[in-house]
């Protein structure tokens, strides 16, 4: 181990498999410099952080900055030109295309590990290859008449729909497309609206219906995604036959590719099995990550339409990458080509703003539109102005917003100095006790979502545990539940870990309920798409936790009527604009927050972007804004 590896252990900067990584990489050539070393372990580090590469000069020459309170000894990276210089003479490294466990993109100073590095440049072809491609054979008149009677300009919101006509209109002529929306912008109808269209057209063309395939990233959001298109269904003003041609099943990403058991990330539909379908449409694509993202492109047919759905200003994956927030090139504000946005006008009858920038050989360009308007808060709500801000990140708005008392849905509290907090107590026992006291499955379901605390850690003061635990206290005080060893009648289960042969999926929320035919013997209940519910021994189900409290990561998603948001006592790592906004846009009617108001400043002040070069790979122009990296 050379010493500045030890000191960056210590300083908790790498994490061991960062240092064993670095280690095996060096035995396998037979040594290495300190700097292909120090390249190797970061390239590590950052992946496990969410990065796709490690930027090498962004910290190049820097100081070495390690945890509060402990010492560098005045440690600094490399200068970027010696660094990259060594790094690009080591065996370790090569340009992507050699067989060596990282790649070197000297030009950008990127560094990646190779795996890494093959999935960015498959993904970038795969979205440029598919974004040149446009529909030349759609009945134009039918396609006119389809988007004025779908998207009606009379009603409360006729004069407002021109961004969802856009919208549509622009994915009916691509073969690749894009819409991005916070909550209520009308996504999920809008996209509802296309399949009808493009059911129209085939059948217009006199075509078979057309197969369409809807995934999404977890069951929980598959589950929601069934929901919402039912429900959009209903009031479309077509054929019954076309409303039948609309597909109602929406499954994982992982069930639809079918994992090839004993093989992490294989799975048996791929380039050279793809999926049989005309349309794959994939919901709450923020949270896809890239290694998942290009699997599910392999699948997908070069002549299939795909579709990708989503808020790109919400929290990235879990894991590497942030391929929307990428692919929207999100911190720009983009329109179409002047041709495209011609040819959208000239069908939708709306003006189609285009920009001036806008390069004709990318055809990406084209192919992604993002929606403003919500329909779910209106412009009075608290809500609604807080996410805006958050999202600006205007601190002094927020701080505004939360202090002012002008905003009744919206509030802040700090946490007392010592105790857990009566007010925090108060709202766990109101929010849940609906659930616990109401008849039936269907009747407990429908209570429970209505309410949720969400955590920005899991661990640790103010996280997922703690609350938990505070949560069956409080309840149990409350005499609202016993709770007697891990499972007792009233437990929220979350599950963990998807699990094909019971039907559960990472994200699935249950309860356990006592079975009402047998009275005494608890059963794991779960909802189905269809509004029924399931039930299994609470043996068989598969890794799962408490969840009266949910991270809020694990909260993307879903919808509740109020949420109470726990941030921590101080400042975090984990804390950004992208949590917060994530967190308030999760409810309906009422946001409570629980943390400091400096605590609170610094989140909203603070953006991160995640290291890669996917950007510019697609959108052909090197922005880079100047944005906190983690």
């Amino acid at each position: 181990m050379t010493p500045i590896l030890q000191r960056l252990l210590g300083l908790e900067i790498i994490a061991p498999v960062d240092l064993h990584f670095a280690q095996s990489m060096a035995r396998l050539v037979g040594g290495a410099t300190t700097e292909a070393l120090l390249g190797a372990a970061l390239a590590s580090a950052r992946t496990r952080e969410g990065h796709v590469c490690v930027d090498l000069s962004r910290v190049a020459g820097t100081p070495i900055a390690g945890l509060p309170g402990r010492a560098t000894g005045g440690l600094r990276w490399p200068e970027l030109d010696e660094w990259t210089g060594i790094l690009a003479e080591s065996e370790l490294v090569g340009d992507g295309l050699m067989p060596r466990p990282l790649a070197l993109d000297r030009a950008h100073g990127r560094l990646y590990l190779r795996r890494y590095w093959q999935y960015e440049q498959r993904l970038a072809l795969q979205i440029t290859a598919r974004a040149a491609l446009t529909d030349e054979t759609l009945n134009l008149p039918r396609l006119r008449e389809g988007v004025e009677r779908l998207f009606s300009r009379t009603g409360p919101r006729g004069d407002e729909a021109g961004g969802q006509r856009r919208a549509a209109v622009m994915a009916v002529l691509r073969r690749f497309a894009i819409i991005s929306g916070g909550p209520g912008t009308g996504k999920t109808s809008t996209v509802v609206k296309l399949l009808a269209l493009l059911v129209e057209q085939a059948a217009a063309a006199g075509q078979k219906r057309p197969i369409l395939t809807l995934v999404a990233p977890t069951g929980k959001a598959a589950a929601r995604l069934v929901e919402s298109i039912q429900s959009a269904k209903k009031s479309l003003p077509c054929d019954d036959a076309v409303k039948r041609d609309i597909a109602e099943e929406a499954t994982t990403i992982h069930r639809c590719l079918r994992p090839i058991p004993g093989r992490p990330g294989r799975f048996r539909h791929d380039a050279e099995n793809p999926l049989a379908t005309d349309l794959v449409l994939v919901d709450e694509a923020s949270m896809v990550d890239l290694a998942l993202m290009v699997r599910l492109l392999d699948a997908v047919p070069p002549t299939a339409r795909l579709i990708l759905l989503g808020d790109r200003d919400q929290l990235a994956s879990v894991d590497a990458g942030a391929v929307l927030g990428d692919l929207c090139n999100a911190e720009a504000s983009r329109g179409f080509s002047a041709g495209f946005a011609g040819r959208v006008a000239e069908i939708t009858g709306d003006p189609v703003p285009s920009s001036a920038s806008a390069r004709p050989d990318t055809g990406v360009w084209d192919c992604v539109a993002h929606l403003t308007k919500s329909y779910r808060y209106a412009e009075s709500s608290g809500i609604g102005v807080l996410a805006r801000a958050v999202n600006a990140g205007d601190v002094a708005a927020v701080r505004r917003i939360l202090s002012s008392g002008d905003y009744p849905d919206v509030t802040l509290h700090p946490f007392p100095e010592t105790g857990t907090g009566d007010e925090l107590r108060a709202l766990l026992v109101e929010g849940y006790r609906p659930y616990l006291t109401a008849t039936g499955a269907a009747a407990k379901f429908t209570a429970f979502n209505r309410f949720r605390v969400l955590c920005a850690h899991r661990h640790g003061p103010h996280g997922v545990d703690d609350t938990n635990d505070l949560a069956e206290r409080a309840l149990g005080s409350a005499r609202l539940l016993t709770r007697s060893g891990a499972t007792y009648a009233g437990r929220p289960v979350l599950v963990t870990t998807n699990d094909y042969n019971v039907r559960l999926f990472n994200g699935d929320i249950g309860l356990i309920l006592e079975d009402e035919p047998a009275r005494g013997r608890l059963v794991a209940t779960f909802s189905t798409p269809d509004g029924k519910t399931r039930s299994l021994a609470p043996t068989r189900l598969p890794p799962h936790q408490t969840a009266f409290a949910m991270t809020i990561h694990k909260s993307q998603g879903s919808e509740f009527d109020e949420v109470v948001v726990l941030l921590p006592p101080g400042i975090s790592p984990i804390l950004s604009r992208e949590l917060v906004y994530t967190a308030v846009t999760r409810a309906r009617s009422r946001v409570t927050i629980f943390g400091d108001a400096e605590v609170v400043a610094h989140a909203v002040a603070r953006r991160i972007e995640r290291a890669s070069g996917l950007r510019e790979a697609i959108w052909g122009e090197d922005e880079r804004p100047e944005r906190e990296m983690r």
